[in-house]
This record gives C-alpha cells, sequence and structure tokens, in this order.
C-alpha cells in the first residue's frame, strides 16, 4: 500500500513539472519556445538532484539542466537563499552549453521552509554579440553573458539585469518577456508543489525523494545487469566549420555503470561549433537511454550510472572562452556516435545513422531603405532519421532533439519572410530493407522592401547519414540559392534581393539489404514519391522490376 501511495505521488510530480512546461509554453514570447518546445523544465531537492522532469522538453536542455542546479545553489550560497528568490545564468558551463539559453532556478518553500527547487531552460532569439551562429572566435563576441545571480530577491525584480538585457539585445521584448515567462513557469510548479505537499500531508520532498531515486537507479543497474559487457569503439566524420572534425568514443558496459570516453575526438575548433562536455555528456546519456532503459523516468539517480569523459579541449570538452553559440550542430551527432557502438553490442536493435543535427536556420531582416525596423527569426527544421531493424526511418523528424517545427504560418508572422516550399526532399532516403527517412526542400525568400541576411548552421553536406547492415547512405545535404549558385554549410552570408534561398536537407541511412524491402513497400513509395524510378531498381538487382 506504501509502495502505491508513493506511486501516485510520483505520478503527480509529474504532472506537476508538465504544467511547469506548459505555462512556459503559453507565456514564451519566442517562436522556438512557444511552438517548437525548444525548452526544459524540472524539480530538484535540496542537493540539486533532479528529482523529476517534464516530458517536454529536449535531452539536451533537460540532462545539462540536471547538473546545473548544484551549481546555482553553491554560487547563490545557502545563507543567501530565500523565500521569493528567483535566480538566472546562460552560463554556458554552468547551463546548457551556450549563451542563448537561459535557465532560471527558483527554490520552492513550504510552511517556511525550503523544500526543493524548480528549474526551466528556455531558447531565446537573441542575446546580442554576432548573433546566432558559428562565426564568433571567443564566447566574448557570442553574446551577453549572464553570470550565475539573482533575477528576483525577495520578490523584488534585479531591474538593473533587465536594463541591461534589453539594451543588449536585437529583441529586447522578446528576451525581456520570456525571462519573465521562465520565472512564471518556475512559480507555477511551486504553486502545485505546495497543493501536491499540503493534500499529502508532507512537509517536504524528503521522502517520496528518496522513493525516486532510490527505484530509479535499482530499475537502471537492473537493466546494464542484461545487456552485454566489454568495450566498443566508433566513430563519425563531420563537415565542420573550414575543416572536417573526427569524433570517437569508445563504450564500455559493466553490471555497476556505462561508461563513455571521447578519446581520439578532434581539437577544438576556432569557431564556434565547439561542444562544452555538459552538453555532449547530455546526449551521450540520453543515447544510452533510448536503447538501455527508455521507459525508466530521467532524473538524477536514473542518469548516475552514466559516466562520459573527454579529453580536456578537445571539440567535445570545449574550456572557456571558446565560442560554442552552435554546440548544437555537433552536440546532436553524439547519440549516433553512441549508437554506433552499442550496435555492435547490441545487433539489429540500433537505428542508422540520421541527419540527426537540427538544420537551425536564423534569419536577420532588414528593411533595404534603411527606415524602419527589422526583425530577427529563427526557424528549426529536420533531415531524415535512420532506418529501424524492423521499421523506415521516420521523414523530417527531429531526433535526437525532439523539437518540433515551427509552423510557416508562425514563422512569416513574426517578421518579413516568405517561404515559398516546404516539402519532402524525394529520393533522401537510403535504400535498404527499410528505408531511410525523407529530408525536407525548404525554399525562402525576404518580403518585398527587405534584405535578407542568414547564419547558416548545417552538417551532413559532406558526410551524409551512413547506412547500417547493407543499408545505403542517406542524401547529402545543400545550401544553394534559386539560381544555382553553391553556398556555404556553416557562416553568415547574404541573399541577394530578388533570389531565394533553397535548403536541401539530408535523409537518414538505410537498414538492411535493399533486396530484401518487400515489392509492395517499394511500389507504395514510388507512388507517394518517396523515390524516384531510378531508385526502385536498386531494389531488385537493377533491373528495374521491384
Amino acid at each position: 500500500m506504501i509502495d502505491i501511495r508513493m506511486q501516485v505521488m510520483w505520478n503527480r510530480l509529474i504532472s506537476v513539472v508538465e504544467e511547469q512546461a506548459q505555462t512556459l509554453i503559453r507565456t514564451a514570447f519566442s517562436t522556438s519556445v512557444r511552438e517548437a518546445g525548444d525548452l526544459s523544465a524540472g524539480i530538484f531537492d535540496l542537493e540539486g538532484r533532479m528529482l523529476a522532469q517534464a516530458v517536454t522538453g529536449t535531452p539536451g536542455h533537460v540532462n545539462a539542466m540536471a547538473e546545473s542546479v548544484a551549481h546555482f545553489i553553491r554560487d547563490i550560497g545557502p545563507g543567501n537563499i530565500f523565500e521569493g528568490d528567483v535566480y538566472i545564468t546562460n552560463d554556458p558551463w554552468k547551463g546548457t552549453g551556450h549563451l542563448h539559453d537561459i535557465t532560471v532556478v527558483t527554490p520552492s518553500f513550504h510552511q517556511g521552509r525550503l523544500v526543493g527547487y524548480f528549474a526551466a531552460t528556455a531558447h531565446v532569439v537573441d542575446v546580442g554579440g554576432r548573433g546566432f551562429g558559428p562565426d564568433a572566435r571567443e564566447v566574448y563576441e557570442e553574446g551577453l553573458f549572464i553570470p550565475i545571480m539573482k533575477f528576483f530577491e525577495r520578490g523584488e525584480i534585479n531591474r538593473t539585469l533587465i536594463q541591461i538585457v534589453h539594451n543588449n539585445v536585437r529583441e529586447s521584448d522578446k528576451v525581456v518577456g520570456d525571462l519573465h515567462a521562465l520565472a512564471a513557469c518556475n512559480e507555477t510548479g511551486h504553486r502545485r508543489l505546495v497543493d501536491m505537499l499540503t493534500e499529502f500531508d508532507l512537509p517536504d520532498l524528503t521522502t517520496i525523494g528518496g522513493f525516486i531515486l532510490a527505484h530509479s537507479r535499482a530499475a537502471t543497474l537492473e537493466r546494464l545487469e542484461h545487456l552485454p559487457h566489454g568495450c566498443w569503439s566508433y566513430s563519425l566524420d563531420l563537415d565542420g566549420y573550414d575543416a572536417p572534425v573526427h569524433l570517437a568514443a569508445r563504450l564500455t558496459i559493466g553490471p555497476d555503470g556505462v561508461l563513455v570516453d571521447f578519446d581520439g575526438t578532434s581539437a577544438a575548433s576556432p569557431f564556434g561549433i565547439n561542444v562544452p562536455l555538459v552538453y555532449a555528456k547530455a546526449y551521450a546519456c540520453y543515447g544510452i537511454k533510448c536503447v538501455v532503459a527508455p521507459e525508466i523516468p530521467n532524473n538524477a539517480a536514473s542518469l548516475a550510472p552514466f559516466a562520459v569523459t573527454a579529453p580536456e579541449g578537445c571539440i567535445l570538452n570545449a574550456k572557456r572562452p571558446a565560442p560554442v553559440a552552435v554546440r548544437h550542430v555537433l552536440g546532436h551527432f553524439v547519440p549516433d556516435l553512441v549508437l554506433g557502438a552499442l550496435h555492435q553490442a547490441l545487433p539489429g536493435k540500433i537505428p542508422a545513422e540520421g541527419a540527426s543535427a537540427l538544420w537551425n536556420l536564423h534569419m536577420s531582416l532588414r528593411p533595404v531603405s534603411g527606415e524602419g525596423r527589422g526583425a530577427e527569426i529563427l526557424m528549426f527544421n529536420s533531415g531524415g532519421a535512420g532506418a529501424r531493424a524492423s521499421l523506415d526511418g521516420l521523414n523530417a523528424t527531429a531526433f535526437p532533439s525532439g523539437v518540433h517545427t515551427m509552423p510557416v504560418e508562425a514563422t512569416e508572422n513574426v517578421g518579413p519572410v516568405i517561404v515559398w516550399r516546404k516539402e519532402l526532399r524525394e529520393g533522401s532516403g537510403g535504400a535498404g530493407a527499410r528505408r531511410g527517412g525523407l529530408g525536407q526542400t525548404i525554399e525562402i525568400e525576404a518580403a518585398e522592401g527587405y534584405a535578407l541576411r542568414f547564419s547558416a548552421m548545417f552538417d551532413r553536406l559532406h558526410h551524409p547519414a551512413r547506412g547500417r547492415d547493407g543499408g545505403h547512405d542517406g542524401a547529402a545535404g545543400g545550401v544553394a540559392l534559386d539560381d544555382g549558385t553553391v553556398l556555404k554549410g556553416k557562416g553568415l552570408q547574404f541573399v541577394p534581393e530578388g533570389r531565394r534561398l533553397v535548403l536541401s536537407l539530408p535523409g537518414g541511412g538505410g537498414y538492411g539489404d535493399p533486396a530484401d524491402r518487400p515489392a509492395e513497400a517499394v511500389a507504395e513509395d514510388l507512388r507517394h514519391g518517396y523515390i524516384t524510378p531510378a531508385q526502385a531498381t536498386l531494389y531488385d538487382g537493377g533491373d528495374g522490376e521491384p
């Protein structure tokens, strides 16, 4: 009976943090939060250990935020934590990896006693500096750096901080609005927690927190006992900024835990594609959990058996003041890296490589006349996911981040831009017994009277997603103008007046020998335009009769 009551409270706690996240979505100003769900929310105990996370949110935010609350407690100081306080930072090494992510932490008091903390993270549209892109050479160029500090103290707002933010970002109303939305969502979580503690007659989170952590750790270790034990390695070569990047991982599985070692990975880049270890660890743990313990709730205890190490100064363990603005590009490949090693331990269970990294497009639009306001617009776009052993890859799906694509209508509503085309990219999925997921083709133009510049932060233009077990590679990506002019995959670029930007997003790798694909599946792919007639010949030895 006690365990049933505990399970009810555990489920209630998850509903508390989910309402916390939904409050952020409802009140946020940035489309990346409101439309795409690029956020995280969770509740933490007095030691800063995450007890529960909202289902809504990205693994990079959630798992990195899981480590950040302890930094807040240490930096603010236990004797300086008061009821009515709210804390804030965007420190890439104590938060979630780059300056565009704002993390807000709120202490939660019940009956006059501190009982825990609520934390939330959101990606804001601008933090000043060069803007969202990979061109900076130091973190100082990438925007406003907010160390861990008080946003509110005993209910009084830090007006100096608000003035600094307001005067250092391009979209001040949206950014300041998002800061208040983050504080509001934590307040919602706090109020629901107080309701829960009162209803169940609990003085604090000690009892339920202990239950959650003990059962989560035990369940994770039980899964590890039944895995093959040993060491496996895998590597990926990616486009990088001005030179290819090599990612390497050695995975060691034992009964007490999993160790991921990134030794052999390229050194840090002079450009902003570097990854703080906290973010690389977040996605390494996510990749492991997807296979090892997908249904075990994500918290401090279920994450504890997974350890990650990397040589200091490598591109997956970049140190301050390295530029890290687009750390997601390489960070999103870490699950593919870890899963590639897991495939050797668990053949037949791991999908092929996918497009993986989001094709985020940050657009700056300015009136040609020089008069009037411009706009900063961020679009999230996804390529195809890798095929699975028994299922085709998902089309235009954000794995591993899980964010949504902003609707075209929402994007066009926030600034003078026209999205002329957004469709699945025919033939971009790798052939296989199970076909890789398709990428997209997107065509964009500035509205009349406006100039468009954009920051490219794309990969897999030169290193397409690899197939698995005989499956073919997915199609590589491409960036060009509508007249055929080829553009770079990374860096700030301009679209001439009257021209359109055309993005061809990469597809996922195929799984298994294409000759083993059922004829009816090939015919259906042809009917839906997923493959070309020429590609159909791959499925029956090249004779054109699938």
